[in-house]
């Protein structure tokens, strides 16, 4: 590829190597893109990370997270187009093709093994958030368990994930969407009402917790919130033009961080510190309370295929490898399609997984929790440490001394962070 930084053998950091890219999306087509990409059921854990840090730290932690993903998102694109400017040739298309560029087989297995920790971690939430709210709409029964209602939902899972094409799932996506954001309106109002009401005292709302796990804690969850660092390289490859993509990034963010401010913010303003680890577990018990965490699980429901959905394409890749599936007899006309033999046993291995998931769910004591454990381990490592590190490994010759400053600071702090807000999780805050 062509650029400006192709002489110096460096790109610069908030310019694409290549103003035009053979994408086809638009401007407002690759924003409303990144928003579906980023913003997941981490926003409703937001509140009870603000009760935690206290509302001053936590939305310290939230624009730290805000700023530090945004930052790290450009220097993958950065390595990729640096890639691309060496070697014509190269296909550099995901996070895992980058990861084998820079460091061997070893750094595109530990890639490829972080994001589908990520994705799994993320079912994972999405099945606990699912099991709470249904255990609280029907809490008046006490037949049924946590785990049951996860359990009762996965019949529904396997049956849509044997749905092979995503564009398949296209209305269940727009269905999904909908309901999310009427759910969360209706929470924003509830919290509104609540404060105009006078039920509080914002002298009673901590501005810094006294525990000092709160601030990691809190970042954490905010890390967790801003999910999708691996759509990165196929976010910024989609667009007509990619030469505007980093100042549309940074729009996204912009609007995503201060959505996620207000939304900590007004929810733990509203129930202090009576606020539950997922906010719409505060709503009072009536209909329409009942009817947003109905709409909230049905979006979960039918956003959850999407979710596993490059679970199955990592795990069936793999298996469609092995030498027993390999041996399966082939379509004698199409040696490329799989034969009815080897769908059984694609369906079976989907089934299988959406169970294993269903049974981590139902171990994970809270959701607030397991988000922020999530948020501070792989979600870290995969949104920090390995963009600084393969901006290091590529670039770092043609760095000046901040750039290379501001890496190691970045990798260093991913790191303890990492390190430190797992201990913080696992022990309590």
């Amino acid at each position: 590829m062509e650029g400006e930084g192709e002489k110096s053998g460096a790109v610069p950091l908030l310019q694409s190597s290549s103003s035009e890219g053979t994408g086809t999306a638009s401007a407002a087509q690759t924003l409303g893109n990144i928003i579906v990409s980023i913003v997941g059921t981490g926003i409703l854990g937001l509140p009870f990370a603000f009760r935690v840090a206290g509302w001053f730290a936590g939305s310290l932690g939230v624009i730290i997270a805000g700023i530090s993903t945004y930052y790290c998102m450009l220097l993958l694109v950065q390595c990729r187009d640096k890639l691309a400017s060496e070697e014509e040739s190269a296909q550099t298309k995901t996070y895992g093709d980058l990861g084998y560029k820079c460091m061997g087989k070893a750094g595109g297995f530990l890639t490829e093994f972080l994001i589908l920790t990520s994705q799994c971690g993320g079912s994972v939430a999405y099945l606990v958030f699912i099991g709470q709210n249904l255990l609280s709409i029907f809490k008046t029964h006490n037949s049924l368990t946590f785990s049951s209602y996860i359990f009762l939902v996965i019949p529904i899972q396997i049956v849509l994930s044997w749905i092979n094409s995503l564009s398949s799932l296209s209305p269940f996506s727009i269905f999904a969407d909908i309901c999310n954001v009427l759910a969360m309106a209706l929470v924003v109002k509830e919290d509104v009402e609540k404060i105009l009401g006078g039920e509080f005292s914002f002298g009673d709302r901590k501005a810094i917790s006294s525990n000092i796990g709160g601030l990691p804690f809190a970042g954490g969850m905010a890390v967790f919130c801003f999910e999708g660092f691996g759509m990165t390289l196929a976010l910024e490859a989609s667009m007509r033009k990619r030469g505007s993509f980093s100042k549309l990034l940074a729009q996204a963010f912009t609007v995503i961080t201060l959505v996620y401010l207000m939304f900590g913010f007004f929810g733990y303003m509203a129930y202090g510190d009576q606020t539950m680890d997922i906010v719409t577990l505060n709503l009072p018990h009536n209909w329409w309370s009942i009817a947003v965490k109905i709409g909230l699980c049905l979006g979960l429901v039918f956003t959850f295929p999407i979710m596993v959905h490059p679970i199955h394409e990592i795990v069936e890749g793999k298996l469609k490898k092995t030498p027993w599936f390999q041996k399966l007899p082939s379509n004698a006309y199409d040696h490329s399609s799989a034969t009815r033999l080897g769908m059984i046993v694609i369906y079976i291995s989907r089934a299988v997984l959406l169970v294993v998931l269903a049974i981590l769910a139902s171990c994970v004591p809270g959701f607030g929790v397991f988000a922020s454990l999530v948020g501070s381990t792989v979600c870290a490592l995969i949104s920090f440490v390995l963009p600084a590190s393969f901006h290091l490994k590529l670039l770092g010759s043609s760095l000046n001394f901040w750039q290379k400053a501001l890496d190691f600071c970045i990798l260093f702090c991913g790191l303890m962070f990492a390190a430190y807000g797992t201990y913080n999780s696992i022990v309590g805050v």
